[in-house]
């Protein structure tokens, strides 16, 4: 637990050798679920999930929840760690973006970078019932407030309503494959009364950033690091949607070869598995995330 003055995080990291792979996670994902990639990836070099302000352990951190604050605490629990950068970042999902803005606020703290199925602007995604809406075209043209440690009393999340109790919540059926200890885990922290708050602010300003990654060319936006497009072999997309499955499912395919070309030292592969490859294809990301350490240490490209 790192206290970053007035709220703190959980963070943990396994492992020897340099570079620090360091693990930003999907929206309602937590650190324990990078377990079976984790044990792995230690065996080779350092390795740090954590949890996200509001996340499991993790206090209620400032707000808004934007991309930066996410950012400067990362970066500022890390130090308060004594971790060594530059690091190899692995952005899941959402996580994808977010590790994305990291290496443009710090570029000298990133030295390597794998996206797994990560999110994308002008991604489409269902909103309720038939509705889908492209990320980054809801934007309110926001300016997005600078981030900052100290903790405000509006920062805190709204006290949890009375009423009737919570129901049970029921295991999804891909986390049986984490340990028993860890499926208890997973359950634990998604009835967390913080989660929620943390997650609609995060979801609220992330439209303000797609929106802006919208608005200019991105290709060679991270110059010639090394990196690794991890994405799933099919959407899976059903024609319950406004638009048809084989539109949503090119727009993804587009998406996920545009992330490719943000850097010129890149990898594209195509992998068989769901969205949540570090639970249904561990070996996959370990794999990709070995390939990104070992031409970091050799200094050759991809």
């Amino acid at each position: 637990m790192v206290d970053l003055g007035g709220h703190r995080l959980h963070v943990n990291c396994t492992g020897h050798g340099t570079p620090t792979v360091v693990v930003e996670t999907g929206l309602g994902d937590f650190s324990f679920d990078w377990v079976l990639v984790q044990n792995e990836v230690s065996h080779f070099t350092r390795i740090c999930t954590y949890d996200r302000a509001g996340y499991a352990w993790s206090e209620p951190g400032p707000k808004p929840r934007t991309f930066d604050q996410i950012n400067l605490e990362l970066r500022d629990a890390l130090h308060a760690l004594g971790e060594k950068g530059p690091f190899v970042l692995v952005g899941h999902s959402f996580g994808g973006p977010v590790v994305r803005n990291f290496a443009r606020v710090y570029p000298s703290d990133v030295v390597g970078m794998v996206l797994v199925d990560a999110a994308h602007e002008g991604m489409r995604v269902g909103i309720g019932g038939r509705n889908t809406m492209r990320l980054g075209t809801s934007a309110k043209n926001r300016e997005i407030p600078l981030p900052h440690e100290e903790m405000k009393e509006s920062d805190q999340p709204p006290a949890p309503a009375g009423g009737e109790p919570q129901a049970a919540i029921e295991l999804d059926a891909m986390y049986k494959v984490l340990p028993p200890a860890h499926q208890a885990l997973q359950l634990w922290a998604q009835a967390q009364p913080n989660l929620d708050d943390a997650e609609n602010s995060q979801r609220e300003w992330s439209d303000e950033y797609f929106a802006r990654l919208l608005a200019q060319p991105q290709d060679g936006s991270l110059g010639k690091i090394p990196l690794i497009v991890l994405s799933r072999a099919e959407g899976g997309y059903g024609n319950d949607q406004d638009v048809p499955a084989a539109q949503m499912e090119q727009e993804r395919i587009e998406g996920q070869a545009r992330l490719a070309r943000l850097s010129t030292n890149s990898k594209h592969l195509i992998i068989h598995s769901g969205h949540n490859m570090e639970l249904e294809a561990p070996a996959d990301v370990t794999a990709a995330i070995r390939r990104i350490v070992q031409a970091v240490q050799r200094n050759k490209r991809l």
